[in-house]
Parts: structure tokens; C-alpha cells; sequence
């Protein structure tokens, strides 16, 4: 599993693709593949921390979800938007929001063969 993480409208997905050198058919936008036999070819996520955002508001856990399906599919790539700069949020679920997309994050990052950041189209491996 690899981990590309920066801010909004970085070229995140953009890289991914010509990095790899996939098409959009790759990839899933916001939501995790509920497909049980996942398939051979990477499997790109991208805007992971909306998916996380989906999942908290209707009450699901978002980190055993995930877990689960990086157990099942290692072959991903997860695409997400760093969320956890600037002013702290006023409402509750934003803050929650944002503190469990960064722990799950960190998780991730933990487990990913490969982690880098992408800042203006341009990646840098972290990890």
C-alpha cells in the first residue's frame, strides 16, 4: 500500500497517475471498492478524506473499514487531502472529522511500503 498525502489542488492525483502510469479507470473517487476479490491492478482511492468525512456521518468506523480493506487489497494507492492545518474547527463533528482522518493518517502512514507528499505537482518521498 502507498500513501499520498498534500494539500487541495496539488496535482496529488495527477502525479499518481502519471507516476504509475495508470488511467482513471484506476481510480475511486471518495469511496472505498466494496468488491470482496479485489483485483490484481492498483487500485487508486482518491479523496480518501472524503470518504472518511461519508463514513463518520453515518455513523460507521472509518478505521476498522479501512484496515480492512488495506488487509484485503494491498495493492492501493490512498489519496488523501491534508486537513489538519490551520484554525481548529467550531463544530464538534469537524473536529472529530479531522482528528480521525489524521490518526487514521498516521495508521496508514505506519503501515504504507511508501508515503510522499505532493506540493505543486511535484511528490516527495516522506517514506
Amino acid at each position: 500500500m502507498k500513501l499520498v498525502i498534500g494539500g487541495y489542488a496539488q496535482g496529488k492525483l495527477q502525479y499518481v497517475l502519471q507516476k504509475y502510469h495508470l488511467t482513471e479507470n484506476a481510480v475511486w473517487d471518495g469511496s472505498l471498492p466494496v468488491n470482496a476479490a479485489y483485483p490484481e491492478n492498483i487500485v487508486v482511492i482518491n479523496h480518501f478524506h472524503q470518504w472518511v468525512r461519508h463514513s463518520l456521518s453515518e455513523g460507521r468506523c472509518p478505521e476498522k473499514e479501512v484496515v480492512s480493506f488495506v488487509n484485503q487489497c494491498d495493492n492501493c494507492i490512498i489519496i488523501s487531502d491534508e486537513i489538519g492545518n490551520g484554525i481548529v474547527p467550531i463544530e464538534e463533528f469537524e473536529r472529530e472529522y479531522r482528528e480521525r482522518t489524521g490518526r487514521i493518517l498516521v495508521t496508514l502512514a505506519e503501515r504504507a511500503e511508501e508515503v510522499e507528499r505532493v506540493l505543486c505537482g511535484i511528490g516527495q518521498k516522506i517514506k
